[in-house]
């Protein structure tokens, strides 16, 4: 599989580690509560199809990437930055 990073162009997923899923991050839950940091951990759909996942450019530019991809294929329909700094700023 090849990931177009939008800072080094086109690379092999050699070169990327995977964190998982991107908008999970987003629904952590605050506090103490045990059988919701469970959910939030082990309790994952896994649909088919459209995924947005983390990744980082551990070989390259070193930034974290939102790659869109499909479960299915393993097609890469868009990456883009995971932050909102610009693109000159280092991540």
């Amino acid at each position: 599989m090849r990931i177009r990073c939008p800072y080094c162009g086109e690379r092999s997923n050699d070169e990327f580690y995977v964190l998982g899923d991107a908008d999970a991050l987003t629904a952590r839950p605050s506090g103490e509560n045990a059988e919701a940091f469970h959910e939030y951990v082990y309790q994952r759909t896994n649909l088919a199809g459209l995924h947005r996942e983390l990744w980082y450019h551990s070989n390259g530019c070193r930034r974290w990437l939102v790659v869109t991809r499909d479960t299915r294929t393993h097609e890469i329909s868009d990456v883009t930055y995971a932050s909102k700094r610009g693109e000159g700023e280092a991540a």
